[in-house]
């Protein structure tokens, strides 16, 4: 049994074998714009002597990959994709699913692992190339203003994601983990005021569990062991922005 009831064990019972592979992301992306569309391409199987030769064949129709980041892309993901076939080991390994009543179900145990990768071209070369120029970009970059911004920001008495997260944290009755980017933007708010805090402060600003805010402090923050400010959080010196009297406090 489960923290959801029992497990479909259909699967086991038949002795449903399935392959464990894993796949490139932008292939995985490509299949997904695929849904309702019919077919996502051609797997064949052939056997020589005692080896066996696995491949997958991309529908033309999913190559044109629209944009990477806001730059236009101009590739076409790659068609052919040969596996690379492993073996499972030791390993006892299952795949198990789970509807949308939370009903979990045994689907079979891994009989073969598996892995995905796309042949070597000019179209694979240039998706490759435009993908590490995208992760290359920094995260923040100054900017200069030609003039002066004259639009306000306007403070609400509550943000629409703190009250969802407020109903969830109801509901569930204890501290549920929010998206990164919400736990980051209440961060840089919070530092934003004060240079220095610790992480109970933090936690009490964030609603985050302390384990998973330290992961996320640990990106942006320095954590300072001796001094004025011991046992507390503050930012590295590529995020900070404060105030000439906050800096100098």
């Amino acid at each position: 049994m489960s923290d959801k009831g029992e497990v479909d064990l259909t699967g086991a019972k038949q002795n449903t074998g399935v392959w464990l592979v894993k796949v490139p992301k932008y292939l995985s992306q490509q299949w997904t714009k695929a849904t309702g569309r019919g077919e996502i391409g051609k797997l064949r199987i052939s056997k020589y002597v005692a080896k066996l030769n696995v491949s997958f064949t991309l529908n033309e129709d999913l190559t044109n990959i629209d944009t990477i980041g806001e730059k236009p892309s101009m590739v076409r993901a790659p068609r052919e994709h040969p596996f690379t076939l492993q073996t499972v080991g030791g390993q006892t390994l299952a795949v198990f699913t789970e509807n949308s009543s939370d009903k979990i179900a045994l689907e079979g145990l891994v009989v073969q692992r598996a892995e995905c990768r796309p042949a070597a071209g000019e179209n694979y070369m240039r998706l490759k190339k435009l993908q590490i120029e995208e992760l290359s970009k920094p995260l923040r970059f100054s900017q200069q203003l030609d003039k002066a911004v004259t639009t306000n920001y306007k403070p609400v008495a509550n943000h629409a994601y703190i009250l969802d997260y407020e109903k969830k944290k109801k509901e569930e009755g204890k501290r549920a983990r929010a998206d990164k980017q919400q736990v980051l933007d209440m961060l840089f708010s919070a530092f934003e005021k004060h240079q220095y805090y610790n992480i109970k402060d933090l936690v009490d600003i964030t609603k985050q569990p302390v384990i998973y805010l330290k992961e996320i402090l640990r990106d942006i923050g320095i954590y300072n062991v001796k001094g004025t400010h011991k046992n507390t959080w503050e930012l590295k010196p590529e995020y900070r922005h404060y105030q000439s009297e906050e800096t100098t406090e």
